[in-house]
């Protein structure tokens, strides 16, 4: 050629001959006028610049032991083009100390997660003592944002290109994936127009023509994070292609603009798109899921008057104003400062209740010394104050005195009630339940057909690729935040602890009542439902079919048999109230017997003390004389609170489930969980409407807000607009690795507690989805979900919907919906006396290929049904007999 132009390239060795500069140099080969010039590593640590060889344009990047200062000097001398002008960007702390801590709050578990370089398979490691921060050194301390556990790497070359990969953030449980060469899993994904813009910003600000940057992505907006010097990718041809291409053609634009360029590169096909298992129909496009939480701790209250001046000091130290009558106590400090009254309470009130105080001493403090003991046993438990499981409030009974009030201080002297709340945790097993079904939960994705150990990886391609859209959101709740934790843990194949993960992955911000049951209407409307279920129920005498119509209008299946084995709901009544004064018994004698003892703890920590207060307050609770007369009961008076129905039924299978040693062998306790059972399978569905009306006015208010979500959900499913989705995906473009590319599924799950499971179900069967009498296959939906008695733990509603893109846009035709039902962890019945409780997971069908569509057709709407059982040791309830006429007849048909 007439003009030639000389490239030089000024770097230490090792990056030198790394693959992605060989493989650069390499494709800048092909400009002709271009010649490379590599600047020799012992010239440049040895030799004076002025010796260092002359060149048109300079390629400069800095990395360990190479002379900055040097190469500064090189570029002032000879002034070359340069295609880097500063190597790197240095932090106000110490840019190679990659020592990085990210602290977590205390409602998440605590602790801190600590980041640095790579070590083998492990980047990052979870340290659950270290809660504060370091005092030695300089730090710089910024938010965190939360990124769907996800970083996103942005390699520029000049101001109009930019390749982007995303990798699992190293925060989420430290492990490395790995491809089969040994280097880290990345895959290229999509930037959106404003992140273009970004990277056009980041390389005009610093000056850099090559350089690289770390972008997040959180709440819909991305943030650079970090910027780093000459970086490039470490392994795609296409992007080694646009490299070489890109730079040639700078540089030669630069310094002989006259020349002609006539470079081509060889274009790369896309791969055809492989449909899913369906055949050649459908491709899975969206997944929704409702999830409940998994296996939790009986929830428990206890509250006390408490009259020492040590809580009016607490009291008052906590209000918000003058005029407030209440304080909440959740923070460890305020909890702390409760136990430590408590304590020095104890230490002063005598041992037994006779006791008093001797002429000339202080008087006694007047609070309960059982209660003070049962306080203090709660807020003692597991060591120390972690999570969002326990929680007090004090009350005043009295509201105080007006500012101008001449008794302005009585206020002060009104005794405060003391209300301390807990219980409601994940246990143990709820975590490894919700952990197996998130693994479980991969077969339905394409790939999945199977569930073991080693199977389910379609979705983990998926997902790892960036083809799948996944957001995960929860209620505040704790138990509920701790099972998405534990779901995401199995479904994406994580490791390590539930901290991190709960922290990254779930969202529980900004939710405002899409999962939380904050409103107060609805719980008025449940009032008056409640109060006509305990009318319905307060009768001494075999039900008789006005007692049908009026407790199951609807023919459920469910509640009908379960009224069919009652029978008497007094007489069943009875039999419960004794059955829990046996089991009382049975704890005071242990108790008792433990007082000269080692205190011998139950399942979760929880004390015999404990567990004793928890029955006798079941008792008193369920039998009480002072409930409403109201109803055909016996002498005109209700004793019986139906109300408390749910929490005993909870309490008796919490206690044969997780304390067998001590409830196993009582007859009382089997007979108290079956009638419990059968009680709660009337009373619970009863307490979200009696009627299809009252069911609908009730999911209207509890559920309205998470239907408009799955609603707008279930908008992105096809010809996915990026930059309205906002997710991070897949750039088809270099993903020659990937089977199927245009492949993308997007996955909402949404963990939440009973009530929402119960009136979305309610919105479902009532809202006119679909015609019963004209349609077969919904009128069998239907008969199943009425035979359903319960919604346990983990019960799933989850909505799945499939595209055929070969059906005209806008058919009928061309989509396909399905709703599964699972009634969750199903409590099989076994003999009590078996000694070891078998668990399984039962995975779900493998969907069968829908019938061909026409575009005439509707939309097809099935019901399938997961399941994820716990086979335990529950008593064993006999079948029953076809129900009677008069049931069968309320039914509607075939039970």
């Amino acid at each position: 050629p007439e003009i030639m132009i000389r490239l030089g390239l000024c770097a230490m060795d090792k990056k030198v001959k790394s693959k992605p500069m060989t493989a650069i140099l390499g494709r800048l080969h092909r400009f002709e006028h271009i010649e490379i010039v590599p600047f020799p590593e012992s010239v440049i640590l040895n030799e004076p610049v002025d010796h260092w060889p002359a060149v048109d344009a300079l390629i400069a990047f800095y990395s360990h032991g190479f002379p900055l200062d040097k190469a500064i000097a090189y570029a002032q001398l000879r002034k070359p083009f340069l295609v880097f002008h500063k190597p790197f960007v240095e932090k106000p702390i110490d840019a190679e100390d990659h020592n990085i801590r990210i602290y977590f709050p205390s409602s998440a578990g605590g602790g801190c997660v600590q980041l640095f370089r790579k070590i083998g398979n492990c980047s990052s490691v979870y340290l659950s003592g270290e809660s504060r921060v370091r005092r030695q050194g300089s730090f710089l301390y910024e938010d965190f944002m939360l990124t769907d556990g996800t970083d996103i790497k942005v390699y520029a070359i000049g101001k109009d290109y930019a390749h982007a990969e995303a990798r699992k953030s190293p925060a989420l449980d430290g492990k490395v994936e790995r491809d089969p060469e040994g280097k880290e899993m990345r895959c290229p994904i999509i930037l959106t127009a404003r992140e273009k813009i970004i990277a056009k910003k980041v390389v005009e600000a610093f000056s850099q023509t090559v350089c690289g940057f770390d972008l997040l992505r959180t709440n819909d907006a991305s943030y650079v994070c970090d910027v780093n010097g000459f970086s490039f990718v470490k392994s795609s041809e296409k992007y080694y292609d646009d490299f070489a291409y890109i730079l040639g053609v700078m540089v030669t634009q630069a310094i002989a603009p006259s020349l002609s360029l006539s470079i081509s590169y060889p274009t790369m096909d896309k791969p055809p798109l492989i449909l899913t298992t369906f055949g050649t129909v459908m491709e899975l496009r969206c997944v929704v899921a409702v999830i409940r939480h998994g296996d939790r701790t009986p929830k428990q209250k206890l509250k006390m008057p408490v009259y020492n001046a040590a809580f009016h000091r607490l009291f008052q130290r906590h209000r918000a104003g003058p005029k407030a009558v209440d304080v909440k106590l959740k923070k460890p400090a305020a909890l702390q400062e409760l136990l430590d009254i408590a304590r020095e309470l104890l230490v002063q009130l005598p041992t037994t209740a006779g006791a008093a105080a001797a002429d000339g001493e202080e008087e006694k403090p007047r609070e309960n010394r059982l209660k003070l003991e049962q306080l203090r046993q709660v807020l003692e438990r597991h060591g120390r104050f972690r999570g969002i499981n326990r929680k007090a409030q004090l009350k005043l009974l009295s509201p105080p005195p007006t500012s101008g009030d001449a008794r302005g201080s009585a206020s002060e002297s009104a005794s405060p009630l003391l209300v301390l709340k807990w219980g409601g945790e994940l246990t143990q097993e709820g975590r490894e339940q919700a952990e197996r079904l998130g693994r479980a939960f991969r077969v339905i994705y394409p790939g999945g057909e199977s569930y073991s150990q080693q199977d389910g990886l379609g979705l983990l391609r998926l997902h790892s690729t960036y083809r799948h859209d996944l957001k995960i959101y929860a209620s505040d709740e704790g138990r509920v935040q701790t099972t998405a934790a534990a779901f995401a843990k199995g479904f994406l194949d994580l490791e390590g602890p539930l901290t991190p993960i709960l922290v990254q992955m779930v969202k529980s911000a900004n939710t405002d009542g899409l999962l939380d049951s904050g409103a107060s209407e609805w719980r008025r409307f449940m009032a008056v439902v409640k109060a006509r279920i305990q009318a319905c129920l307060s009768c001494d005498r075999e039900w008789n079919e006005a007692d049908l119509q009026r407790i199951a209008p609807t023919g459920a299946t469910s509640v009908l048999r379960a009224m069919y084995r009652i029978g008497n709901p007094a007489r069943a009544c009875k039999r419960m109230s004794a059955c829990m004064e046996a089991i009382c018994g049975k704890l005071a004698q242990l108790a008792e017997h433990q007082q000269q003892q080692h205190q011998k703890l139950l399942y979760h920590g929880e004390s015999i003390d404990l567990a004793l207060g928890r029955w006798r307050k079941l008792a008193k609770d369920f039998h009480q004389s002072n409930v409403c007369p109201t109803g055909d009961a016996v002498n005109g008076e209700s004793r019986f609170a139906f109300s408390k129905v749910p929490d005993i039924y909870d309490n008796i299978k919490y206690d044969l489930l997780h304390n067998q040693e001590h409830f196993a062998d009582l007859s009382q306790a089997k007979e108290l969980y079956l009638l419990a059972k059968n009680m709660a399978d009337i009373v619970v569905p009863s307490e979200y409407g009696i009627t299809r009306e009252e069911k609908l006015a009730i999911a209207e208010q509890v559920c309205s807000p998470l239907l408009r979500k799955i609603l707008a959900d279930t908008q992105y499913t096809s010809n996915l607009d990026f930059d309205e989705c906002g997710s991070t995906r897949l750039n088809t473009d270099y993903s020659l690795n990937v089977a199927s590319p245009e492949r993308f599924v997007r996955t909402r799950l949404y963990f939440t507690s009973e009530s929402h499971l119960h009136t979305l179900l309610a919105a479902l069967r009532f809202g006119g989805l679909a015609n019963a009498a004209s349609d077969e296959q919904w009128a069998r939906a239907l008969e199943f979900c009425d035979s359903v008695p319960e919604l346990g733990y983990l019960t799933q509603i989850v909505f799945m919907i499939y595209e055929d893109p070969t059906q005209t846009t806008g058919s009928r035709g061309r989509y396909h919906v399905e709703l599964h039902l699972s009634p969750g962890n199903v409590y099989r019945s076994l003999p009590v006396l078996e000694e070891e409780a078998v668990q399984t997971v039962q995975t779900p069908p493998q969907p069968q290929p829908p019938p061909p569509a026409s575009p005439s057709d509707p939309p097809v709407v099935r019901v399938g049904r997961f399941e994820m059982s716990r086979t335990a040791e529950l008593p064993t309830q006999p079948q029953p007999p076809p129900l009677p006429a008069q049931f069968e007849a309320t039914a509607g048909g075939e039970s």
